[in-house]
């Protein structure tokens, strides 16, 4: 099933940003890998900047570079996109609260080695923040882009599926999807990962009742069924799924069942009958500690892992599978 799994520190450590979190990665056509994360005093905290750094084609990671705005206001949850062009688009979230977020994206023609001047993703938006929140996009066959996306005012969090039909740059908004309830409650659900079977498109969420939710789409995101309770643990942290080239799905998460439990350890596994179910084969952290929001993505039957490691550094995992 793995062929090679390789753990590297993108860095050691960070002065100007000791503490980091919500990491995304991204492989690039020519070999290389960019990832970015938030780091600055605390989540939170008016010194919280993006930061971007590229591995090399020998696996150098280079010094982290801050791509953000400069304004003393908090960065958050950056997530990259490659558009067909090749032209890349980081997209964060922009705020002083959670329930104030403003998505903000900057875009380079040149693999993350420079970086346009910042914009808003949606002019006038005050939703709590639109496009992707913490995972990646997903390119539908037919080309429509889906951002997975969710907010979090008024002590609600709800999740909805943006969708973009000219490749990442401006947002349709299609409604939230239905509140599911547990035991009488309504459940908060935030941060969807999306994956796309040949019967439609599927996405995961993190919860805060114990376990991961799950909706599907007939109609290329158009419309989402009511979100329905997986046997899958999750302690309210976040999840990512990919698909890999054999069409078996990825799943990287937390599997505790408890509500704000604990963050490790840091699990692998895969689906065979897509999302049913799911079988461990790696633990990329068994030890104890905050191990979480991983980010995974898919290229040439590799699989690119990032991860928060103690709030303290990123780690990266280049996971080759077999056939």
């Amino acid at each position: 099933m793995i062929k090679s799994a390789k753990k590297e520190f993108i860095f050691q450590k960070n002065e100007k940003a000791p503490s980091c979190h919500a990491s995304t990665v991204l492989p690039l056509n020519d070999g290389t890998v960019l990832a970015a994360w938030f780091g600055g005093a605390h989540e939170g905290d008016n010194s919280v900047e993006i930061w971007v750094s590229k591995r090399d084609l020998e696996g150098n990671w280079c010094t982290p570079v801050s791509v953000s705005e400069g304004d003393s206001i908090a960065h958050w949850n950056p997530v990259l996109y490659m558009q067909e062009s090749g032209r890349i688009i980081l997209y964060y979230k922009h705020g002083e609260t959670i329930p104030g977020w403003i998505t903000r994206y900057i875009t380079s023609e040149d693999n993350g080695s420079t970086w346009s001047s910042p914009e808003t993703l949606v002019p006038g938006d005050t939703s709590g923040g639109r496009g992707p929140v913490k995972n990646k996009c997903l390119k539908l066959k037919n080309g429509t882009v889906l951002g997975p996306a969710s907010t979090e005012q008024n002590k609600k969090w709800i999740p909805f599926i943006d969708m973009s039909l000219d490749d990442g740059i401006t947002w349709q908004f299609n409604g939230n999807m239905e509140r599911p309830k547990h035991k009488g409650a309504f459940v908060g659900l935030i941060q969807p990962t999306l994956w796309e079977s040949e019967g439609g498109v599927h996405c995961f969420m993190r919860s805060d009742k114990g376990a991961i939710y799950r909706s599907d789409s007939y109609d290329n995101g158009l419309n989402w069924s009511k979100p329905a309770r997986t046997r899958l643990p999750n302690n309210n942290s976040g999840i990512d799924c990919v698909k890999d080239d054999s069409g078996r799905l990825w799943l990287i998460y937390n599997p505790v069942d408890v509500n704000w439990g604990v963050r490790h350890p840091l699990s692998l596994a895969f689906s065979k009958d897509n999302g049913k179910h799911f079988t461990e084969v790696l633990v990329p952290e068994p030890g104890n500690g905050e191990f979480s929001y991983p980010a995974i993505t898919c290229k040439n039957n590799t699989l690119y892992v990032t991860y928060t490691y103690k709030r303290k550094q990123i780690v990266f995992w280049k996971i080759e599978l077999e056939d």
